[in-house]
């Protein structure tokens, strides 16, 4: 996969240890494009080392549990234990010291333990899920049809609109990915998209999702369409 101007072939292109953005609700996978605001203390660190090194840090969010009765803010809350690897691709810096970046997304990975020593954001062993680096070959299995379906239906309910012509243009990889990365739904189901086994798997619980949200909100999603 190549990503910014860096090529990520196999598990030597990847670090065994990785710093982590804990952020509830952000969505990064494979080829996707992640802008953030970045202005604590912590995470400027954290951007500045990534910089000076290979420009690489892994989104994930909180746990998705509960936390446990008197868990101060001080502590370090409990992480999902699957995240995505993104590239700091762009970065700029706004006078007021924050930085805004985007990041890349290479592949997903699960952490292992805690290696944070005295940095003041969070470091982990992880083991990436190296199959994420050729997913395109698994373009031809996802029900594009379908997809579109949906997302026509979901735009059409909340009165919204989009750029047909692009999306026409995108391969099914972007265009599963895209949509996942900005649908609107909370957490759980942003986990649940993120560790979906295959592409062809994350454009049918997107479509899931999708229908039964649509169906809570506005009724039978077909009927929109007519």
């Amino acid at each position: 996969m190549q990503v910014g101007n860096a090529r990520y072939l196999g598990a030597d292109d990847l670090p065994e240890t990785l710093p982590v953005f804990p952020l509830g609700g952000a969505l990064l996978l494979p080829a996707g494009q992640l802008p953030l605001n970045i202005f604590e203390p912590r995470y400027l660190a954290m951007i500045d080392a990534a910089i000076a090194t290979d420009r690489l840090i892994g989104m994930v969010q909180p746990s998705l549990t509960e936390t446990s009765e008197g868990e101060t803010a001080s502590q370090r809350p409990p992480l999902a234990t699957v995240g995505c690897i993104g590239r700091i691709t762009a970065l700029s810096e706004t006078g007021d010291g924050r930085y805004i970046i985007s990041l890349s997304g290479i592949c997903r990975f699960r952490l292992l333990d805690e290696t944070t020593k005295s940095e003041p954001y969070r470091t982990f062993r992880i083991v990436p899920f190296i199959s994420d680096l050729t997913c395109e070959d698994e373009e031809a299995t996802v029900n594009r049809t379908a997809l579109l379906a949906a997302f026509r239906a979901y735009l059409m309910a909340n009165k919204l609109e989009a750029d047909w012509e692009s999306v026409e243009r995108a391969s099914n990889l972007t265009l599963v990915n895209s949509l996942s990365m900005m649908s609107p739904f909370g957490p759980a189901e942003k986990q649940a998209l993120l560790e979906a086994p295959d592409l062809k798997t994350r454009a049918e619980t997107l479509i899931a999702i999708t229908e039964i949200v649509l169906a809570r909100n506005f009724g039978d999603a077909d009927n929109i369409l007519q």
